[in-house]
């Protein structure tokens, strides 16, 4: 019969057992395991992660950054940008979701596991690229989807949805251009049909 791998329950207990009080909280919802770890924490807690025999997560599978500023309008305060990662750990069957906030708004930083997981070196990069998350350690970290002279990270909740700047190849001078917007910001309002036997249609 194949492994079918941990309860998530068990699964929880025993990350706990292995992080003691690096774990911030460790939650089971829908079948799956979310760790939430501190920022000075978060490199000591995911080498544990690694290493630890009853934990053994081989792989980071994604990270990505997160913007949570919309929360505050929800009345939920804490820090604007975090970190999530996923962990998979082929030899013993179980995966768990690692997040982490970053202490500063102003400049956003973490520590870098890519020394820790390979597959983080260009996942850091997105994240750097495109919510200006710092992580502290990484060896070469820029953009890596943007244009090099690209204003702003993109996906950031207060970035324009026009832009900064607009580019196009001019002909004449036979280069790239960058110009201001032209683009006016419009909010479409979709039209909620309510009357009967709109357009011959009978409901």
């Amino acid at each position: 019969m194949a492994d079918i791998g941990i309860h998530p329950e068990d699964l929880k207990a025993v990350i706990q057992s292995a992080l003691g009080d690096k774990a911030q909280s460790i939650t089971v919802a829908m079948g799956e395991v979310t760790l939430n770890v501190r920022a000075k924490d978060y490199l000591a807690a995911m080498q544990t992660l690694y290493d630890a025999p009853s934990c053994k997560f081989e792989q980071l599978i994604d990270l990505c950054g997160l913007d949570y500023s919309t929360y505050r309008d929800a009345g939920t305060g804490g820090p604007r940008f975090g970190v999530v990662s996923h962990l998979l750990s082929v030899s013993l069957n179980q995966r768990v979701r690692v997040k982490v906030l970053c202490p500063d708004d102003d400049l956003p930083l973490v520590d870098s596991v890519s020394n820790i997981w390979n597959s983080a070196n260009w996942f850091e990069r997105e994240a750097f690229d495109l919510f200006g998350i710092v992580f502290e350690g990484h060896s070469d970290l820029r953009r890596i989807l943007t244009d090099y002279g690209f204003i702003g990270h993109p996906f950031r909740k207060d970035f324009p949805m026009t832009g900064h700047v607009e580019m196009r190849y001019d002909p004449e001078l036979r280069r790239v251009v960058y110009e201001p917007v032209s683009i006016e910001l419009r909010e479409n309002t979709p039209r909620i049909i309510r009357e009967d036997n709109y357009g011959g249609l009978k409901h």
